[in-house]
């Protein structure tokens, strides 16, 4: 019997694990708490809460309520956090530091006893060129933009604090996940979403990149899927190391532009128009490119086998919702 927390629970991948943890029972559960600023789309049945998790007084309420199983997903996206920076590291970075602190009190109110999971949802960003052809499980994390350095931090605190016994937790490295539903947001790499998901509504999507940009991808469902295994995961067989880079599919642009035909044809593919941007370029071409999971792999996720396959997803799951 389990209560379960997630933090950005009203945001797009919050909102499928709640669905998966409700419809398939996942995990047993008898009390479900979705914790955002807002919830615009909340379609789950379970207590939502809102506030600001940077709030050091919001950690402290959260925590009180010793959550056995916490899903950390709240952030603010990466092109934000690089030009808001004091804001990015409030709440990228200062805000698992509270939340880590008031399950410290908790831990020691408890005579050492409570001890809760908690499954950080980290990035990819984490990582810094240059780049080998494959990036493994013993390439070094060195970030190049602020939104990698305090997801960054936040891997080091996770792991400190599971080394102290007052967590059981691990940081997952999404791929950049796509196809995103619902509108842009402000990530830098939204166009990766953009450029599938407006075509196969009927709309015109800008490309602000060269068509042989080669990147790390995911699907939503498979982001939710990432996150109910590591709940469950024996993390002793993490030897220690408790931040994992996750199965993904590696393809240029131009490879998922011809999904894109595939699965709806030229005229769809006819909607993107390609509109150069100095800024994403600048940014997309110190992004990692292709990873070698097999940690990852060996320990149960799973992703997609192709772009097709996300393709499809979002068909199945998100285009006429």
């Amino acid at each position: 019997m389990n209560k379960i927390l997630i933090l950005g629970g009203g945001g797009m991948v919050g909102q499928k694990l709640a669905k998966q943890i409700n419809e398939a029972n996942a995990i047993a559960s008898t009390k479900l708490t979705l914790f955002d600023r807002a919830f615009t789309n909340n379609t789950v049945v379970a207590k939502s809460v809102t506030g600001n998790l940077a709030d050091p007084t919001t950690a402290t309420k959260l925590a009180a309520d010793r959550p056995d199983v916490i899903f950390h997903l709240a952030a603010i996206v990466s092109g934000q956090a690089e030009t808001e920076f004091n804001l990015g590291w409030n709440v990228n970075m200062m805000a698992m530091w509270h939340l880590l602190n008031a399950l410290k009190v908790e831990h020691e109110a408890s005579d050492y006893t409570y001890r809760p999971r908690l499954v950080f949802t980290s990035s990819i960003a984490v990582f810094g060129g240059p780049y080998p052809e494959k990036i493994d499980d013993e390439f070094l994390s060195a970030p190049q933009t602020s939104y990698g350095a305090q997801k960054a931090s936040c891997e080091l605190m996770v792991n400190d604090f599971s080394r102290k016994g007052i967590i059981d937790g691990l940081s997952l490295r999404l791929p950049t996940i796509c196809v995103r539903p619902g509108k842009a947001n402000a990530a830098a790499s939204s166009f990766f979403s953009g450029i599938i998901r407006e075509p196969l509504n009927g709309l015109e999507a800008i490309l602000p990149v060269s068509d042989t940009v080669r990147h790390w991808h995911a699907s939503p469902r498979a982001a939710a899927r990432f996150l109910l295994h590591a709940a469950q995961l024996d993390t002793k067989m993490l030897n220690g190391r408790r931040a994992l880079n996750l199965p993904g599919i590696s393809c240029t642009v131009a490879e998922q532009i011809e999904a894109l035909r595939h699965a709806a044809g030229q005229k769809a593919v006819d909607l993107i128009k390609a509109k150069p941007d100095e800024h994403i370029i600048k940014m997309v071409n110190g992004w990692p490119r292709n990873f070698l999971p097999e940690r990852a792999i060996a320990l149960g996720f799973e992703a997609e086998k192709s772009f097709d396959e996300i393709i499809e997803v979002y068909i199945e799951d998100d285009l006429h919702h």
